[in-house]
């Protein structure tokens, strides 16, 4: 089936620099909660798995945070299996920071205020770099070099969990924006982001012109794409990927 056309350039309200409060709140709870229950962060979590049971410390950057469910569950995942690690998580929207460092308190994960597109991080920093519902958000040019940041700060592996742009994800959202989502800002940006979003093929193409190897695009529940690659990296990177 074709999917819905693609919509480059719409505006989500999400990314305004200035929320009230409470409708933030509520519009990250909700997110959060598609996250869980639409599989999202397990499948991120399934994606850097190998990486996590290499042995050996593991540092992990989440770019584009959000309320910091994603690195949450990552620190929770290590410590369950008492895998050493560090996460630190950032997000470039200062109210959106606010929040995850609110809810995150006890998780141990580092949250700052940073632009994806020019991360402030020296270059191999961290063993993987992940990113949840955020590559959708920027345009063509953009989502090139957000994808170019994360390859140069990452050692071992790039992640990316985002939305498939179908029919059967545009649907849903419709259904959840005029239900679940009606006192959220998901009740605008949901169908909205279901239409920026990918198929696999051009999701597997933005890696590949971010100049990332071994790339590899899975479906996974619920319509969501999982994209993974290697930066071009010496040979030690290699010997964590599995």
């Amino acid at each position: 089936m074709t999917p819905p056309a693609r919509l480059e350039h719409a505006i989500e309200q999400m990314d305004a620099p200035d929320i009230e409060p409470e409708l933030l709140r509520r519009t990250l709870l909700d997110l959060e909660t598609v996250n869980r229950r639409l599989g999202g962060i397990r499948a991120v979590l399934e994606a850097i798995a190998p990486v996590l049971r290499a042995g050996q410390p593991v540092t992990v950057l989440d770019v584009g945070c959000g309320g910091g469910d994603l690195p949450r569950a990552v620190t929770g995942h290590a410590e369950k299996r008492h895998l050493p690690h560090r996460v630190v998580a950032v997000d470039r929207h200062l109210q959106t920071i606010a929040f995850a460092r609110s809810w995150s308190s006890s998780s141990g994960v580092m949250f700052m205020a940073a632009d994806a597109l020019h991360l402030p991080f020296a270059d191999a920093s961290f063993d993987i770099a992940i990113s949840s519902m955020t590559l959708h958000h920027f345009d063509a040019a953009s989502r090139i070099t957000v994808l170019r940041e994360m390859a140069r700060v990452a050692r071992v592996r790039v992640v990316i969990n985002d939305l498939e742009r179908c029919w059967p994800n545009y649907l849903g959202a419709r259904l959840l924006a005029s239900t679940v989502w009606r006192d959220s800002l998901a009740r605008h940006d949901g169908p909205g982001s279901v239409l920026r979003a990918f198929t696999a093929a051009e999701l597997a193409q933005d890696f590949e012109r971010a100049g990332l190897t071994g790339v590899d695009v899975r479906r996974r529940f619920f319509y969501r794409l999982v994209g993974s690659g290697v930066p071009r990296r010496s040979s030690a990177a290699a010997e964590l990927t599995v």
